[in-house]
């Protein structure tokens, strides 16, 4: 079979060891909670292969290169309306997954906090996400309150995922190598139904916090609320990154009762 051309534009970088691709599909590990998995960007199916191979999962892959759909139409035949030809942050997703699902994919680095916002929107079904990003991506998303890594991407995530940091991935088992590192992470839904706060506001709140990290609460959500209605509260004296999620959700909680008043 004639080989996929990796396409710059797509921020294509075909993994090619395979050692490293039967890791990534071992951390999926929730799959008492779903059966079906969706795998993001399969190129020439080195992950595929692996997921196939697993009795407990109904995969299904989607492509928006037509020369990747082609190529894996002509390997996996078996896969049938299983193999989706499309974009994934276009897709609706509800249509084809009624229940809960899990998605994986080695993620085009140009689109990652995209892919990451659209499995926040569906937060409800997605129960797990293994996902190799580029490094600094991964780790932004595991960091902790207080660290310069720490921003919207980690608080908003956290406040609905278990985050696991799995592995590094080093440049030279891609084809063409990127020019950084990768860092492969698990996602795996928490508890947590819905945040006991108004969830618009708590999402406003991290934005805004963040988009002025510099500044203190008091200072960087005055377009939220204004500045003469906010209190004496401690928060509003700290900078977003001095947050925890927990924090942040103390914070929008007080936000809507100083609202109200």
């Amino acid at each position: 079979m004639a080989e996929v051309r990796a396409k710059k534009h797509l921020g294509q970088h075909f993994l090619t060891d395979k050692n490293i691709a039967e890791r990534i599909v071992n951390g999926l590990v929730h799959t008492d909670q779903y059966h079906q998995v969706l795998e993001v960007g399969p190129g020439m199916g080195i992950l595929s292969d692996f997921l196939l191979a697993r009795k407990d999962l109904e995969t299904f892959l989607i492509d928006i290169d037509l020369e990747s759909i082609a190529f894996l139409d002509k390997k996996y035949p078996q896969l049938g309306n299983r193999l989706i030809s499309g974009d994934f942050l276009k897709l609706d997703l509800a249509t084809i997954f009624p229940g809960k699902f899990a998605v994986i994919g080695n993620f085009p680095y140009n689109i990652s906090s995209q892919i990451l916002f659209k499995i926040l929107e569906h937060k409800d079904s997605i129960v797990e996400m293994v996902g190799m990003f580029q490094k600094e991506v991964a780790e932004r998303c595991a960091s902790k309150s207080g660290s310069k890594e720490y921003g919207i991407l980690s608080v908003l995530i956290q406040a609905y995922y278990d985050i696991d940091y799995l592995f590094t991935v080093k440049p030279g088992t891609f084809n063409p190598p990127p020019k950084v590192n990768s860092g492969v992470i698990r996602l795996s839904r928490n508890q947590v139904a819905a945040l006991p706060c108004d969830e618009k506001l708590f999402w406003r709140t991290v934005k805004a916090g963040f988009n002025q990290r510099r500044k203190t609460l008091r200072n960087a959500l005055s377009g939220t609320i204004p500045k003469d209605r906010m209190d004496h509260h401690a928060f509003f004296d700290k900078r977003a990154e001095q947050l925890t999620v927990d924090d942040f959700v103390t914070l929008t909680q007080h936000l809507s009762e100083l609202m109200q008043h």
